[in-house]
């Protein structure tokens, strides 16, 4: 009885040391928790944050093969940006197509003074897989991305919420 219940004790030991490890590697892998002061950001990271915040990202998207057809509008409504990691970024942000407003924790890194979000096979609850390469440059953005085997070119500018003046009509 006595190495049974040793056992068990054992066993419950490396159970809860296992669970405590894979909850870290989730918190730190999706980029949940507490997000790094700004005033402690590089200068141009602390600049890209606040251009950032309450802003909306509106513009176009093209799905290859299908390039002769109208531009199809794009909007993403930027609440914040936050660094949450070494290059690891949380956009939360209501995605104008899907109408959902969430949290995304992006791989995000800066080629001299331009920010550039890299994802690979990024899952989103109920939205699926993507890819997606955007550069952010100044007040515009423009990237690849990707949707299981549908995937084409976005672009547009970035805009404080509230100033954003409509699209152009595609062509223009």
């Amino acid at each position: 009885m006595k190495i049974g219940k040793r056992l068990l004790w054992l066993v419950s030991v490396l159970l809860l040391v296992l669970v405590t490890f894979a909850a870290g590697w989730v918190v730190a892998k999706a980029g949940i928790g507490s997000a790094r002061d700004p005033s402690t950001l590089p200068a141009l990271e602390r600049q890209f944050a606040e251009r950032m915040q309450a802003s909306v990202m509106t513009g176009f998207f093209t799905v290859a093969g299908r390039e002769n057809r109208a531009l199809r509008p794009d909007r993403y409504e930027i609440s914040s940006v936050e660094k949450v990691g070494d290059d690891r970024w949380r956009f939360n942000a209501r995605i104008g197509e899907h109408d959902v407003t969430l949290p995304v924790t992006v791989t995000m890194r800066f080629l001299d003074d331009t920010p550039m979000i890299m994802l690979t096979d990024f899952s989103i609850p109920s939205m699926g897989t993507f890819g997606v390469r955007l550069l952010f440059y100044g007040d515009r953005y423009a990237g690849t991305w990707q949707h299981g085997k549908v995937g084409g070119h976005m672009f547009g500018r970035i805009e404080k919420q509230g100033a954003e003046s409509a699209p152009p009509a595609s062509g223009q």
